[in-house]
């Protein structure tokens, strides 16, 4: 975490930042929050993570009383106060305090900033193991702060030697935790359609392949596709070469997926540079 914080109206140490300990977030696991990178200080995508924030604050009918300009200002002061040439933002908006500590009320938001370390170069070359789990994370299109099932749980598929799991339901795939999730097969790009985040960074792909099927995703199509891979914020594309003791394709990293990830990294220098 880096020493500089939004909170209470104004930008303070990170370590004075407050919340009132009969918040929704804390006694209900209510609020939302959205997460974004900085590249060589620009803030990545800012304008579709404030869309995406606004509207998850009025879809939980949680007061935001700051406008998107202010937002963008109060980002801006943070970026430069922490010296974050590449770095995260996580945005928080609590669920505040109710007078029967049930209804959303006017909540606090917090923007902090953050050291951004990505997932070791060896996953990228050689992709990751997923673990199955029946599924469907509430509200999924909504970014809220409850992440109490994922985190319970995760101590299950690292103990498994996955990264991170695939929810499906019925047959059908829709997520992990904490990404979206494609299959290509025989050249084409498919990504669920239902009880998903709508990710900026599945945003951005989907621009980039330019012809991708958002669909019904069935489990056995995953196990049965040439290539499979996560996309996040904080992973950008992650190749996935195992399902439970299922092995994707050749079992090795695809080309496609590769070619897709450069092709993203392009865009960031375009952006950003």
């Amino acid at each position: 975490m880096k020493p500089f914080c939004f909170a209470n109206g104004k930008i303070i140490p990170t370590e004075s930042a407050t919340i009132h300990p009969m918040d929704l977030a804390i006694i209900r696991g209510y609020g939302i929050f959205d997460f974004l990178r900085t590249v060589n200080y620009v803030p990545l995508f800012l304008e579709h993570y404030l869309d995406r924030f606004i509207a998850s604050a009025e879809k939980t009918f949680i007061p935001l009383e700051y406008s998107r300009e202010e937002l963008r200002q109060i980002i801006k002061n943070l970026i430069e106060k922490n010296d974050l040439k590449e770095g995260g933002l996580r945005l928080v908006l609590s669920g505040g305090v109710s007078e029967n500590h049930f209804s959303p009320a006017k909540g606090t938001l917090f923007i902090f900033a953050e050291s951004l370390i990505f997932p070791a170069q060896e996953k990228y070359e050689t992709g990751i193991k997923l673990l199955s789990l029946e599924y469907v994370r509430s509200i999924a299109e909504i970014k809220t702060t409850n992440y109490a099932y994922p985190v319970w749980h995760s101590k299950q598929w690292k103990d498994a030697g996955a990264e991170d799991v695939i929810y499906h339901m019925d047959g059908e795939i829709s997520e992990s935790s904490r990404s979206n999730i494609f299959i290509i097969k025989d050249g084409l790009v498919s990504t669920p359609e239902k009880h998903v985040l709508r990710g900026i960074t599945r945003k951005h792909v989907m621009d980039i392949v330019g012809d991708v099927a958002v669909r019904p995703v069935y489990f056995e199509e995953m196990l049965e596709a040439d290539e499979v891979f996560i996309t996040s914020t904080t992973k950008v594309l992650l190749p996935v070469t195992q399902v439970d003791n299922h092995k994707i394709g050749t079992g090795k990293v695809g080309k496609r997926s590769l070619e897709i990830l450069e092709k993203f990294k392009a865009l960031e220098k375009e952006l950003c540079y």
